[in-house]
């Protein structure tokens, strides 16, 4: 064997020893030690195999989600906005006013503005809100202003609440440790998103996850505990003050008997928001001892609000608001500034919860289940089984047509063919991509790819043999001619994948992952290594003979 061939077989043989060693060496354990294995029996193959391949929906199971944004709940909740704070800027303009209030999800009015002052807040409503905003005047009794949302800004408000609802799922499923979960947008115009999360084996625990708004605050009590509602509303003659709200305490909160929940009057505005969370986790309750509590940190700027807003308000009650329920009630005994708890009869798992979607964000609006479908592990493993299936019968068939048209040289054939799938297995499990079932659908369509770069190289080699051309001849002329044609269909059709794979959702990300591996391994195995077979083969041929070749 000369340098050439010893050089060329030392580096197969390492590619061989690389993809083997990733598909059968390591072993996801508990630590850094653990996860090399070297399989001393059938059973640790397979556990070690099933361990590097990261199984899609299809193939593992779990659950398959159609959510619903309802991203008018956005627009309502802007609105809201918008009419509070013109409070606050109508006053620091010296513009007189009665009130401001919100008619609809796209109106705001501002009453009560004299006639002198209808022009100066005219001017100031429109350089501050003209962009989003149509501004008209009150006709009848009250004079006034009415500010009425335009389509284009409320297009935006629907796409951006779209949008940060993926986000703050993708992160709450990130911490669940979800692998190769789908989080994408779904239909037109629908506002919808698709989850896919292989392996969930809680789905109502992961439904529950999701769909939590988990809107945080922290207000200042105004008056309370009340026994009922009516008992609150009856000491202020049915008309709350402007700046305040009922509400109620949440189930396992504060001071509240099994059988009354208690009221509060508290301000309508909070201090501090869930945007302005730092950290939040979950802990042992030092007062019982036996339930659990969610402690929380604040942001550099929430804690410059807080610290002064506490300050100000020692020996008054502060409460913790989640998703409109009172969580927990405590007087302020000193400055606070930078952290807070929320307690209650939290288990590890719900306190680990909520810390969770505490720590994700808030979603922008609540949402809604249009779809839901369970992938069962009887199903995939049905899905598995038969999508090999396919493969090893398209393998055989493939190898068996080869053998008998191309004879000894389809051996060759085989042997490619059996590099490539090794090649794009260790791929797919030294970079931990997920197979799905189309993924499996690329696998085949690799392999016919590959038989069609060694039909292309046999009939160059038979044509250069019927041109009388000697076998050595004959095989390095069949490769040179062959490699450009083989090239450029490999190259042009990696192209189209890598497409399919930046663009492409889902099913078709799986497709082009396999695809594209595959094509690249096949370069490798239906060239490099089919040529050094070829000419390892001429190589030990007794010399002063004819080379032979069975093709």
């Amino acid at each position: 064997m000369n340098a050439d061939l010893r050089t060329k077989a030392a580096i197969i043989l390492g590619v061989i020893l690389l993809c083997i060693f990733g598909l059968t060496c390591f072993h996801k354990g508990v630590d850094a030690k653990s996860r090399f294995r070297f399989p001393t029996s059938l059973t640790q193959l397979r556990e070690n195999l099933g361990s590097r391949i990261n199984l899609g929906l299809d193939l593992r199971g779990g659950i398959h989600l159609i959510l619903q944004v309802q991203v008018d709940e956005a627009v309502n909740s802007e609105t809201d906005q918008v009419a509070e704070r013109l409070k606050t800027l109508l006053r620091e303009q010296d513009i007189r006013f009665e009130s401001t209030r919100k008619t609809d999800a796209t109106h705001v009015q501002v009453l009560g503005v004299p006639l002198d002052q209808i022009g100066r807040a005219r001017d100031f409503l429109q350089g501050t809100y003209g962009g989003d905003y149509v501004l008209g005047t009150l006709s009848g009794e009250q004079s006034g202003l009415v500010l009425e949302m335009t389509p284009a800004k409320m297009a935006r408000i629907h796409q951006d609440t779209l949008r940060a609802s993926i986000q703050t799922i993708d992160r709450r499923v990130n911490a669940l440790g979800v692998a190769e979960p789908v989080i994408a947008e779904h239909g037109r115009g629908e506002w919808e998103i698709l989850v896919q999360l292989p392996g969930v084996d809680d789905p109502a625990r992961v439904k529950s996850i999701l769909q939590s708004t988990a809107i945080l605050e922290i207000k200042l009590v105004q008056d309370g505990p009340f026994p009922t509602e009516s008992d609150a509303l009856g000491k202020y003659g049915g008309i709350l003050p402007p700046d305040a709200i009922l509400v109620q305490e949440a189930p396992g909160a504060g001071a509240q008997t099994a059988t009354s929940p208690q009221w509060y009057l508290i301000d309508r505005s909070a201090v501090v928001s869930g945007t302005d969370l730092r950290s939040a986790r979950a802990e042992i309750n030092p007062e019982s001892g036996t339930t659990y509590q969610v402690s929380f940190n604040l942001s550099r700027d929430a804690a410059a609000r807080f610290g002064p807003f506490t300050e100000r308000n020692i020996n008054r009650p502060l409460c913790i608001v989640l998703d409109n329920k009172i969580r927990s009630v405590a007087n302020i005994q000193s400055r606070i500034d930078d952290s807070g708890r929320i307690t209650g009869t939290f288990s590890l798992q719900e306190a680990s919860d909520l810390a969770l979607v505490l720590q994700s964000g808030s979603l922008p609006a609540s949402i809604k289940y249009l779809e839901e479908r369970a992938v069962g592990p009887s199903l995939g493993a049905d899905s598995i089984r038969a999508g090999f299936t396919a493969v090893a019968v398209g393998f055989v068939a493939v190898v068996l047509f080869m053998l008998v048209y191309y004879r000894l040289s389809g051996i060759n054939a085989f042997v490619s063919l059996l590099l490539n799938l090794l090649i794009l297995m260790a791929v797919l499990a030294y970079f931990g991509a997920t197979l799905t079932l189309p993924g499996i659908a690329g696998i085949l369509l690799t392999i016919g790819m590959a038989v069609d770069a060694n039909v292309l190289v046999f009939e160059r080699i038979r044509e250069e043999l019927r041109a009388g051309k000697g076998v050595v001849s004959a095989v390095e002329n069949g490769f040179d001619r062959a490699f450009t044609t083989i090239f450029d269909t490999n190259a042009t059709t990696i192209i189209a994948a890598i497409f399919l794979l930046a663009f492409g959702t889902g099913p078709i990300r799986g497709f082009a992952v396999t695809l594209t591996v595959g094509l690249v391994a096949n370069l490798f195995a239906a060239v490099y290594v089919s040529r050094a077979i070829f000419e390892f083969l001429l190589s030990r041929q007794g010399a002063g003979r004819p080379a032979a070749l069975s093709i």
